[in-house]
C-alpha cells in the first residue's frame, strides 16, 4: 500500500479596507490623531471569506524613529459589521503607548505612514488583555484567511509663533 502524502495549502483572500475618513494612500485627518480627538477612524471591511469567525487588527507605523511602532491592536471583531468611528471593537491590546485601544498618529517630525492591517480569522481568539502586537500575531498564526490594509499619511501640523 502506498501512502501518498497532500499539502494542504490555506488560500489566503485579499479582503477590503476602506474609510469614508480616508483614502487609501491618503492623508489621515487630523481628527483621528494626537493633534485633534484621537478617534478611531471608521473603517468598513468587505470581501471577508464565508468561514470567518473573527477580524484581528493592527495599526502600525513602520516609519518611527525607534522601529515600527504600534497604534491599535484589537481581536475577536465580529465579521461584516463596520466600525464605527470611536467605537474600539473587539478586544483591544496594549499598544506602543502601553494603553488599551486606539492612539491617533502622533510623528515627531516628518510624514508618516500608518498602516490599517486586517486579518479575517478562522477562530476566536483567546489571548489576556495585556496582549500586544507579538502575541496577537503568533496567535494567529495557521488561522488566517484573509488580510487586507489601509495606508494613510499623516504629518503634524507647524505651530504658528
Amino acid at each position: 500500500m502506498i501512502l501518498k502524502h497532500v499539502r494542504m495549502e490555506t488560500v489566503v483572500t485579499s479582503i477590503l479596507v476602506i474609510s469614508d475618513a480616508f483614502t487609501q494612500q491618503g492623508f489621515i485627518p487630523s481628527r483621528y490623531t494626537c493633534e485633534g480627538e484621537n478617534v478611531n477612524p471608521p473603517l468598513e471591511i468587505s470581501n471577508i471569506p464565508e468561514k470567518t469567525k473573527s477580524l484581528a487588527l493592527i495599526m502600525e507605523d513602520p516609519d518611527a524613529t525607534r522601529g515600527t511602532f504600534d497604534h491599535w491592536i484589537a481581536w475577536n471583531i465580529k465579521p461584516n459589521q463596520p466600525i464605527a468611528e470611536g467605537n474600539v471593537p473587539g478586544i483591544s491590546g496594549t499598544n506602543g503607548f502601553g494603553k488599551k485601544g486606539y492612539g491617533g498618529p502622533c510623528p515627531p517630525t516628518g510624514r508618516h505612514r500608518y498602516y490599517i492591517k486586517v486579518y479575517a480569522l478562522d477562530t476566536m481568539l483567546d489571548l489576556p488583555v495585556s496582549a500586544g502586537k507579538k502575541e496577537l500575531q503568533a496567535a494567529i498564526k495557521g488561522h488566517v484567511l484573509g488580510h487586507g490594509e489601509l495606508m494613510g499619511h499623516y504629518e503634524k501640523r507647524q505651530k504658528q509663533l
